[in-house]
């Protein structure tokens, strides 16, 4: 075995002499566990874009927890669950990831019907039917669905109690649909 082969009992006295401030031996440890370390990650990332990403996390990783290595123990098992770590948690990032993109082709269209968007557009019938509601309805539906009042400004513009107003949009909403149809 040379200097450079897999588990050389030398890495951990780089690494100690890494501890101790010694910034060459750093080097010297990096520059050979770099290969296995992207051999590792490419094991357990296998086909996907992102293995140097999580190569330069296992390595920026290593020097920032380098003081807790010891040096009376093997170095690359250590630095096998520091990949194993950073490798999880690229993949609880992907999954993440997936949760939070849909693909928008997938979804449904919202008004799909020619008569939903008839009806949408048909403003004079609504006007018509909103004739037809008891003031405080009327009021009540202007105030907090046509205005997009809150119900304590709405409240305060009408007079009415949010109890009162919710009450009164509940049922202008109801006869309206009577009215102009589901």
């Amino acid at each position: 075995m040379t200097g450079q082969d897999v588990g050389d009992p030398q890495w951990s006295d780089w690494m100690a002499a890494a501890q101790a401030g010694d910034q060459q031996a750093f080097v010297r440890l990096l520059s050979v566990a770099l290969p296995i370390v992207r051999r590792m990650v490419a094991k357990r990332r296998q086909g996907l874009r992102d293995q140097e990403d999580v190569v330069q996390e296992v390595l920026l990783t290593l020097h920032v927890v380098r003081h807790t290595y010891d040096p009376a123990r093997p170095f690359l098992p250590w630095l096998a669950a520091i990949v194993a770590h950073r490798c999880a948690d690229a993949g609880r990032r992907d999954t993440h990831r997936v949760r939070q993109t849909s693909n928008i082709d997938d979804l449904p269209e919202t008004i799909g019907a020619v008569e939903t968007n008839m009806l949408a557009m048909d403003s004079a019938a609504l006007h018509r039917a909103m004739a037809t509601l008891p003031e405080g309805q009327r009021k009540a539906l202007e105030l907090v669905k046509l205005r997009e009042m809150s119900l304590s400004e709405a409240s305060t513009a009408s007079g009415m109690s949010e109890g009162a107003l919710k009450v009164a949009v509940h049922r202008a909403i109801k006869a309206l649909k009577g009215i102009l149809g589901p």
